[in-house]
């Protein structure tokens, strides 16, 4: 069984959709105690916190795996996590309109070995950590679509303020890469890491 490590409902319904079975349980990792001037690497860390957080949790030995995964936009050298509020996501929105950005999104997976004698917390078997990069280019939007589109609530709730699944995939141009990495998690990744488990 999967465990997801996210409160992501973008990343519920990938894994629904792909017919992986999977529970929810949310990490509530302190995401600002986690820094690092490469975004690549900030996404990893941040996936392998929310992971082990999880994880931490586990029966020992109970074959769990624990899925961990954050998303981060970069634009110009910038690095958009959820816009804070309108007027933020409008802001950007006009510095993005009609230019490329990079989304990279952090997976990690961990599972649990055997337990020892006497063990309390269950012990990594299997860990994988990597980063999924997809390039994204967005619509050259007006100042009304760009408002309309913010107005909708919808930029408020992802990573570089669009949700390709939903009202943004009207805004994106062109993608170079994976796919359901721009979403929240990369499929083809994970169904490489569960066959190799």
């Amino acid at each position: 069984m999967l465990l997801l490590a996210s409160a992501s409902p973008a990343r519920r319904r990938l894994l629904e959709q792909a017919a992986i079975p999977h529970r929810v349980q949310v990490s509530g990792v302190d995401e600002e105690s986690i820094a690092s001037a490469d975004p690549s690497e900030l996404v990893r860390l941040l996936a392998q916190a929310k992971a082990q957080a999880v994880f931490d949790t586990l029966e020992p030995g109970d074959g769990t795996a624990v899925l961990g995964c954050d998303s981060l936009l970069v634009f110009s050298g910038e690095v958009f996590g959820k816009p804070a509020d309108g007027p933020e996501a409008i802001g950007r929105w006009q510095r993005m309109a009609g230019g490329w950005g990079e989304l990279h999104t952090g997976h990690c997976l961990l599972q649990s070995s055997a337990a020892g004698a006497g063990t309390r917390v269950p012990q990594p078997g299997v860990i994988k950590l990597e980063t999924v990069t997809t390039r994204v280019q967005f619509a050259a939007l007006t100042t009304r679509e760009i408002e309309a589109y913010v107005a909708t609530g919808e930029p408020l709730q992802c990573a570089g303020g669009f949700a390709l699944e939903g009202i943004g995939g009207q805004v994106v141009e062109r993608i170079e890469g994976c796919f359901s990495n721009v979403i929240g998690l990369s499929l083809p990744l994970l169904r490489r890491w569960l066959a190799n488990e």
